[in-house]
């Protein structure tokens, strides 16, 4: 991308004689003309605008920027400086765009350059959390200014439009599921390991769930990689490990004896029980369960990383009524006869996993636990 002056009638050449220069490849939608283009990072803040977070939701056109998503988006690119990977943005533009097709015909009529005026008003519809992420990047590495993303130039056909463009861009957009996104992650040392535990432990192969983060009815999985790459994470949490062989020797050991305690698995690999039939009937495969023996295990963890200590610590969960008949599970970890995984219900869970093995509960779970015995659900 360049920019030029403009020689205007009085011979001014300031910013408003200034025009920017895009190599472009020219597109038609719904009979209107779009533009892409590759844009330097380093001017993706300066011309691509923010609407008014105090503008009513009626005369905006974005939703407004959520600030908590930025630092994770900003610590991927400066992370992964090698390999990160952002999609195009696509934004609006205000002022009287013009393409200049390499041909006047063929193939290099939809291959130029495109000509913006500076003084047009640049609006994204689609990518303002990436925008926010390179603007922060940029500010802790300021080499990344040469690298380019793709832009997607739409005509700004007015307020009404904007908020249309926005709708349809996003109306279809589908988050993959969290499973497959553990399955696909290469960096993440628990997706890693949550992976091998999947595969290779005699405890999770051949009964989780890669791709779906959901079961269904008929399914001959126990788990989905997705709930076992919660518990994993919580089991792991603030473990003062040296190495990832530790962390998956440590892993194994511990899903290995809540299996000794949860015979029904043992049962399902043996096919002398359905799947379908235990996550029916039963708590402990579901992800609420799973992550809530993470948690716990954790608390032991930290006490001694050493199996002789912490091993016979967990005998009392082989007591555990497991059966979602258990009333002790309503306004637990069931709400209404469904399972539910909110925050508040992973505590609840957990606290009466802890009231099994004699632990102290924390001053959160303490007063979740109180809340619940008064009633406040």
């Amino acid at each position: 991308m360049e920019t030029r002056g403009l020689a205007t009638r009085n011979g001014d050449t300031s910013t408003a004689g200034f025009e920017y220069i895009f190599p472009a490849i020219r597109g038609v939608q719904a009979g209107r003309e779009y533009y892409a283009s590759m844009c330097p990072l380093r001017l993706i803040p300066r011309i691509f605008l923010f609407d008014d977070d105090e503008l009513a939701p009626e005369v905006r056109a974005q939703r407004i920027l959520n600030k908590g998503r930025v630092p994770a988006l900003t610590r991927y690119i400066l992370d992964n400086p090698d390999d990160y990977v952002f999609s195009a943005l696509t934004a609006s533009v205000d002022g009287v765009m013009k393409f200049v097709g390499f041909a006047d015909e063929g193939p290099g009529m939809r291959v130029g350059q495109l000509h913006i005026p500076m003084t047009s008003r640049f609006l994204i519809n689609d990518g303002q959390h990436r925008r926010a992420a390179i603007e922060a990047a940029l500010r802790e590495n300021p080499s990344l200014g040469d690298e380019t993303i793709a832009i997607v130039f739409f005509y700004d056909a007015g307020l009404e439009r904007s908020q249309q463009m926005f709708a349809d861009l996003n109306r279809h957009a589908v988050r993959p599921a969290r499973s497959i996104g553990v399955l696909y992650d290469h960096r993440d040392e628990v997706s890693q390991l949550t992976r091998l535990l999947a595969l290779k432990s005699p405890v999770f192969k051949d009964s989780v769930e890669m791709e779906r983060s959901t079961l269904s009815a008929k399914s001959r999985k126990l788990f989905t990689l997705s709930a076992l790459y919660s518990a994993t994470t919580a089991l792991l949490q603030d473990l003062k490990l040296d190495s990832t062989e530790a962390a998956r020797t440590v892993s194994e050991a511990f899903w290995l004896a809540i299996d000794e305690l949860t015979p029904d698995w043992r049962e399902v690999r043996s096919r002398q029980l359905l799947a379908s039939e235990v996550r029916k009937q039963y708590l402990h495969t579901h992800g609420i369960a799973l992550h809530a023996l993470g948690l716990v295990g954790n608390t032991l963890l930290q006490d001694s990383l050493d199996p002789e200590d912490w091993k016979p610590r967990l005998a009392p969960l082989g007591q555990v009524d497991w059966s979602r008949s258990n009333p002790d599970w309503e306004g637990r970890a069931i709400i209404g006869g469904r399972v539910s995984k909110n925050h508040q219900n992973v505590v609840l869970t957990v606290n009466y996993l802890r009231q099994q093995l004699g632990l102290r509960l924390s001053a959160e779970e303490q007063q979740a636990e109180t809340a619940y015995k008064r009633g406040d659900r």
